[in-house]
Parts: structure tokens; sequence; C-alpha cells
């Protein structure tokens, strides 16, 4: 007399589950070429996967005040890069603008000797305030944040401003200086964030981005 096949003869038995590991890893994209900016999220143990600046217009809206237009570019830089990449859902899109103004007059990336000149002219021995936007798109999801600085210049002296020029640091800098550089030599002192008036607040860098689940503390990253 034959036994009969066991339940388990007759069932194909299931295979692994899915796991966690098979889901798609968390991927940070910085929407600017910026060294700095790289740098600064190097801080906090951040590594970008890809670094895709956006090419977007950044001239100031007619009656645009200083911090709209920093927290604007930060989203619209975030929006353009998503375009390029894809707005994946395990994909964090990264993205800042740094605007420096006195008063109300938005001072521009300077891009000659004599747009920085004019600048270290108007931030000679006054304050000014720097305006850092920073923006984070995770999926179709957009979130952002503003930081407002504020940065006492010395007196400057025609050598002073002139060794300046020469060094080049300027270029492509808001406001014609880099607080980073030679000019933390002309800085009195500063109120609000240190890394913001570099170009990315780590603080709300960083709470942005645990906020949307990237795994910015973990053992792994």
């Amino acid at each position: 007399m034959s036994v009969p096949p066991t339940n388990s003869e007759h069932v194909k038995q299931p295979g692994p589950g899915p796991h966690a590991s098979d889901a798609a890893a968390p991927e940070l994209v910085l929407a600017s070429a910026s060294p700095r900016r790289v740098q600064l999220l190097e801080q906090i143990g951040v590594v970008p996967a890809q670094i895709v600046p956006a090419d977007i217009d950044e001239t100031p809206l007619k009656g645009e005040l200083p911090r709209q237009l920093a927290e604007r570019l930060a989203r619209q830089k975030a929006e353009a890069t998503a375009k390029l990449v894809g707005a994946e859902p395990a994909r964090f899109i990264l993205a800042a603008d740094t605007v420096v103004a006195v008063g109300r007059r938005i001072l521009p990336k300077a891009e000659t000797e004599a747009q920085a000149r004019a600048c270290l002219k108007l931030l000679s021995g006054r304050a000014h305030k720097v305006y850092t936007g920073v923006a984070l798109q995770k999926g179709d999801s957009l979130h952002s944040r503003l930081v407002v600085s504020r940065v006492h210049f010395k007196r400057l002296s025609y050598d002073e401003t002139e060794a300046y020029i020469a060094s080049q640091e300027w270029d492509g800098k808001a406001g014609g200086y880099a607080i980073q550089g030679r000019a933390g030599a002309y800085v009195r002192d500063i109120s609000g964030s240190y890394s913001a008036i570099v170009g990315l607040p780590l603080h709300e860098t960083a709470n942005l981005l645990a906020g949307l689940g990237f795994p910015l503390y973990s053992s792994a990253q």
C-alpha cells in the first residue's frame, strides 16, 4: 500500500520574501556645481550620488525682495534638476541659492572686476544681509527653508580692495566675496548661520533631509 504524499510534497514552498535591501537605496542629487556646498555636505557625512547643476534664469522679478528671490531660486533649481534626473520616490534633490543685499538692494554674483569692486565699495564699513534659500524635493514633494544672516564688514582700504580683486576669489560669488576665503579677514562680526553665508545652511538642510526620510544618521550612510 502506497503512502500518500505529504502536504509538503504537494505544495510548492514559497521562496524568500522581499527584503528592505530590495528597495531602491536613497540617493541624494545636488543641484549645484559649487565645491563649497559639496564640502559643507561632507561635514555632516553626506556625499551626493550625483551632481546635476540647474540652469535657470536668476534675474530678480520686478519688485522682488531679496528673501523672496533666494527661496524662489532654490525651489526652481530643485524643480529644474528633478526634470533632468527624474523625481523618483527614493531620490532626494537638494538645491540652494544665496543672495547678498544691502537693504533692499540685491548685489550681483560678480562676473567682472568692475562688479566686484562696486560690491566691495558698497559693503565696506557697513552691515549687510545674506539670504540663503535651501530646497529639497523628493518625488512630488518640495520643501524649502530660508535663512537670514547679518555680516558686518570693516572699512576697506584701497590696498585691501585691490588685493582682493587681484585674488579672483570674487568670481561668481554673491556680493563679490567669499567669507570662507580671504574676505574672512574683512568681517568684523556675523549674526546667524556661518554655513548659510558660505552657501548651505547645515542645520536647516539636515532637518529637511531627516524630515523627508533620508538616512542622515544611519550607520550605513
